[in-house]
């Protein structure tokens, strides 16, 4: 069973062998959701324990969730994630170097068989998440199992990513579809009619 978590097979999650693996992964989660906002030290500690791999210059805010207290997930250099990021992290999520969250958005590999026989089995599925360099997920944002963004590429908040995304497009809704290309507008303009003033950013 513990093999079919990472092959998208149907597989059991209450097998004991994975139990007892995604519980001693709680365990350091509930560590890190415990630690005080003055124990940055110990917070990027436990990260370096929790995580599959993460970068340096990350910084994500408690309380996270994860069904593996983030064993399953690969981030980058210069992440950073606002309040209640939940991970589904079943199996692989794959976060490129300098993405944002915002808060409450929910990466969920894990899907659960249409046929009501099967989930009442308890079968379950797990598919990889991919998301590039340089994306923004605004607040709210639910990116479903299997799915890839490119990078650079804007997530409207409240979205509901169901399809792929390419990347340098910002992209909202439920379902999640392209609204337009990132173009020269955004190079002048930073929010509506707000200019960015390049002379005066270091």
């Amino acid at each position: 069973m513990r093999e079919k978590l990472h092959t998208g097979e149907l597989y059991l999650p209450t097998d004991e062998t994975i139990v007892a693996e995604q519980t001693a992964c709680l365990e350091l989660l509930y560590d890190f959701n415990q630690t005080r906002p003055r124990e940055q030290k110990k917070r990027r500690e436990l990260l370096q324990k929790m995580f599959g791999k993460i970068g340096p210059n990350c910084y994500i805010e408690p309380p996270f969730h994860a069904n593996f207290g983030g064993k399953h997930c690969y981030f980058g250099d210069h992440i950073y994630a606002n309040f209640n990021l939940t991970v589904v992290d079943d199996t692989y999520i794959h976060v490129g170097d300098h993405t944002m969250f915002g808060p409450n958005v929910t990466l969920a590999t894990a899907g659960h068989p249409i046929l009501p026989e099967l989930r009442q089995a308890g079968y379950q599925h797990n598919q990889a998440i991919h998301i590039g360099k340089n994306c923004w997920l605004g607040a709210g944002v639910v990116v479903l199992p299997g799915i890839t963004i490119g990078d650079n590429t804007v997530v409207g908040a409240g979205s509901v990513v169901t399809k792929d995304l390419p990347a340098n497009v910002v992209a909202v809704g439920d379902p999640c579809k392209i609204l337009r290309p990132l173009n020269e507008h955004d190079r002048k303009y930073y929010f509506k009619d707000r200019q960015i003033r390049w002379e005066e950013l270091t």
